[in-house]
């Protein structure tokens, strides 16, 4: 029985990055044999083990046949024939097929570190075409090592081109398609994750919503870099400069898909634009069944991104209404999300993105004055039911109405 380290923690070893999980892998063992020695199966479709004092996976060394579609299509065997080269021939990309053997030599029998050094990445073999999942892994490397400089090699990209007309890519289910596209958001640079998907013509297939948004035009007074799918881009790369979370950058794409639904007649204009964009954003967060935060989120910032923009412009009794529709007097917490995504909107355009933007601040008051409007006094006053209600209203419309006289800021973007 031999035992090599494997993937990425050799991957990220030789790129200098801090390695936090290491893989193992096994060849020349029978599952029984780990069992033996205190391993504990965790593997359901092929023999994986964990170790007995570190938890770390080890692998039986293993080959894989295509039997169906999709990322389940696939029949494995392990078995103690099975050898290392050939249990690293069916990974993704060269990078992640190299090994260390217990005394540290390194086993690169497909040029991973030539690769590496040459910031490539690039396919295995042509079993790559066989599971879809590799493209939007393939994706997500590009966004994850951008700045060290990778590419996706020509022919890597043109096989996934392959893999779309094929149809292969339509097999991808929904649960895996969010798996692969929130770890892409949650990179510092998620832009190239969506660049490299529609330049094999993926994004259409797994985010037609946000494919279709490119060729939109938008107003260049607002918008200088003048494309609704480019605004889109670089409101994502904000929300990731800006260190949202993933609700932030989840609402961060999805903001303005309501501009893919405007009448070519009113380009570049989008009226309504916000309000349209709901039901896109709820339908797409059911097929991928994202989470309820995410959701909740996405559909207010698509909704309010404008009065948000506008703040400074609103009546009293508007601002009110914006502050009642993100539900703020029950779920304060949604306001710090709420206002960075509306940032990173408002940054997300060609040479604006270091402009500030004072309605942040200016709306965190605006909800301090209307919070502090309770409706304590006003039963102590002895009214009841509908009257208290309408008198919290009021009074909090004057509250806001002062605060406005009051407060004063830079202009902020007009425009969504």
């Amino acid at each position: 029985m031999e035992v090599y380290l494997v993937g990425g923690a050799v991957r990220d070893e030789l790129l200098g990055r801090t390695v936090r999980e290491r893989d193992w892998v096994v060849v020349g063992a029978r599952p029984e044999e780990l069992e033996q020695r205190g391993y504990r199966a965790v593997g359901q479709d092929f023999p994986v083990f964990l170790h007995p004092d570190t938890h770390e996976e080890y692998a039986l060394a293993r080959t894989e046949r295509k039997t169906g579609r999709g990322y389940h299509g696939f029949e494995f065997q392990a078995s103690p024939d099975v050898s290392l080269e050939q249990d690293l021939a069916r990974r993704d990309l060269t990078i992640n097929a190299m090994a260390r053997n217990a005394d540290g030599v390194l086993i690169d029998p497909y040029g991973g570190r030539e690769d590496l050094d040459n910031r490539l990445l690039r396919h295995v073999s042509p079993a790559f075409a066989e599971d879809p999942v590799r493209i939007l892994r393939l994706a997500r490397f590009a966004a994850r090592y951008h700045r060290l400089g990778f590419r996706v090699a020509p022919e890597t990209l043109e096989l996934c081109r392959q893999m779309v007309d094929s149809g292969e890519v339509d097999a991808l289910v929904p649960e895996r398609v969010w798996q692969e596209l929130s770890r892409a958001l949650m990179e510092p640079t998620p832009v190239p994750f969506f660049r490299v998907l529609r330049a094999c013509g993926a994004l259409a297939r797994v985010l037609p919503e946000v494919d279709r948004l490119f060729g939109i035009p938008e107003p260049e007074q607002y918008h200088p870099e003048g494309d609704t799918g480019e605004h889109t881009l670089l409101v994502v790369d904000q929300a990731a400069r800006l260190e949202g979370p993933l609700p932030v950058r989840w609402a961060a794409l999805v903001h303005d898909l309501g501009k893919a639904t405007t009448p070519s007649q009113v380009w570049p204009r989008h009226p309504a634009h916000e309000h349209r964009g709901v039901p896109l954003v709820e339908a797409l967060c059911e097929r991928l069944r994202v989470s309820r935060e995410c959701r909740d989120l996405a559909r207010l910032v698509c909704r309010y991104h404008l009065e948000a923009h506008r703040a400074f412009e609103l009546r009293a009794n508007t601002l009110l209404k914006l502050l009642e529709g993100l539900d703020l007097f029950r779920r304060e917490s949604r306001l710090a999300p709420f206002l960075l995504a509306c940032e990173a909107d408002a940054r997300g355009r060609l040479g604006l993105e270091d402009r500030p933007y004072p309605q942040a601040a200016f709306l965190r008051e605006a909800y301090r004055v209307a919070a502090a409007v309770t409706a304590k006094p006003f039963v102590q006053a002895g009214l009841k039911g509908k009257q208290i209600a309408e008198a919290v209203t009021r009074e909090r419309i004057r509250a806001l109405a002062v605060h406005q006289r009051d407060y004063t800021a830079d202009d902020g973007p007009a425009e969504g």
